[in-house]
């Protein structure tokens, strides 16, 4: 099983551990479960070419293994290999047709409401900060913070009521604001700005935290940032929320692409894995440039609604000579149900002048771009002075802005 080396330690041969891996997951099994499986399963012996009596390894080469794949940006190596020996034998062509689709990733973290993850942020903080520097940290540490922070912060330990649960909330902004002004202040221990547990912090506390009146307060709901942008746990700040269908996640998102061609074998051939927050829509360009490189482009490429767009459907076609075939997204508003009312199609975008004007002839007074919110390009406002007295209020929009969510230039004419 192992490769001598010349020098250093014995290695595991990382072929078999990449089989391993693959076994690993088809089985759905631990690691403690897969090293086992190669101790004492004789299929596994037979597949990974092992004597009966190979000892196998410890269970943590499994994950030492995946973290240097993902270290050294190695991870797509082996469905390479596979590819390129399909392509060789003549079982894997391009320009045929493919479909992508994506499915969630859960992090491995528990689901936190906003006071528990303030409170878990500042305690895994002052945790990575007792590790390196316990006796600065003593001299900074009130006695409160041993009891406040000593155990994990779980909802059924919190107080009841909202007032006691907001002076809690307060009491830990102000916790974590100490502790933050004393790493600024003291110049030799700036170095602890480093720590990525120390960036989260500040991150969590400028989302879930405001200066009013020149103190510290806990933002309103209607003040926070939006779902896509928030740290759900200090333990894996790249975890985001996210729905699909009827599947609300934290974690990340998986994109499996594939062939599809009739009567031949369906492969996978490219895969994409991104935060759960980032759209469907946006990845296209990115498995498609994927494609490029393993000279697997299709000519049709088969995706449900959450893929496709005007952008997509216009860029696809223009520079990949790609097809993309699939539903186009239903309109949601209000309108659209009630088959009643102003529609976007209602609504003139003049995207030169950055002006939409209404169906009743008012034109937007404000043009606000977006552009760290996904798909929206704007936000037109108009004014209420407009809106508020119009015999088509009824009729219009229920906010007194509109969002043009169709880029500039002729991607917004695209038609299916």
């Amino acid at each position: 099983m192992r490769n001598e080396p010349q020098r250093g330690q014995p290695a595991e041969a990382p072929g078999r551990l990449a089989w391993v891996t693959v076994l690993q997951f088809v089985e759905n099994l631990s690691d403690r479960a897969a090293a086992d499986a190669v101790r004492g399963r004789l299929d596994w012996k037979y597949l990974l070419g092992l004597e009966l009596t190979d000892p196998g390894f410890d269970h943590t080469v499994l994950s030492e293994f995946r973290a240097r794949l993902t270290t050294g940006q190695a991870e797509q190596r082996l469905l390479d290999t596979l590819l390129v020996q399909l392509q060789e034998m003549g079982l894997l062509k391009a320009r045929g047709r493919q479909r992508t689709d994506s499915t969630h990733i859960l992090a491995a973290v528990r689901t936190l409401n906003r006071l528990e993850r303030v409170g878990e942020t500042l305690r895994a903080a002052l945790n990575a900060v007792a590790s390196v520097v316990p006796d600065w940290l003593c001299t900074i540490a009130p006695s409160a913070w041993y009891e406040r922070y000593g155990h994990r912060i779980e909802n059924y330990r919190l107080p009841p009521g909202k007032e006691a649960r907001d002076g809690l909330a307060a009491e830990i902004g102000s916790d974590g604001h100490v502790l933050l002004d004393a790493i600024d202040a003291a110049p030799a221990q700036a170095w602890l700005n480093n720590l990525p547990v120390i960036q989260t912090l500040r991150q969590v506390w400028e989302q879930q935290y405001c200066l009013r009146d020149g103190a510290l307060a806990w933002r309103p709901g209607h003040e926070l940032s939006a779902v896509a942008e928030r740290i759900e746990s200090p333990y894996d700040p790249q975890a985001r929320y996210s729905t699909k269908r009827s599947v609300d996640w934290v974690g990340y998102k998986v994109h499996f692409t594939e062939t599809c061609d009739p009567g031949t074998a369906h492969v996978i051939v490219n895969v994409e894995t991104t935060v759960a927050s980032v759209p469907d829509a946006h990845l296209l360009t990115t498995v498609h440039a994927s494609l490029v490189r393993r000279e697997l482009l299709p000519a049709a490429h088969l995706v449900d609604m959450g893929y496709t767009s005007p952008r997509v459907l216009v860029e696809s076609a223009r520079r990949d000579g790609v097809r993309i075939v699939g539903p186009i997204a239903e309109d949601t508003s209000w309108q659209a149900r009630a088959d009643n009312g102003f529609a976007k199609a209602d609504f003139h975008i003049d995207w030169d002048a950055q002006i939409v004007a209404c169906p009743a002839g008012h034109q937007s007074r404000a043009w606000v771009p977006k552009t760290g919110v996904p798909g929206i390009v704007a936000e037109a406002r108009f004014s209420p002075q407009d809106c508020v007295p119009c015999p088509h209020r009824e009729d219009c929009t229920k906010s007194i802005r509109s969002t043009p969510k169709r880029p500039p230039g002729a991607n917004h004419r695209a038609t299916p």
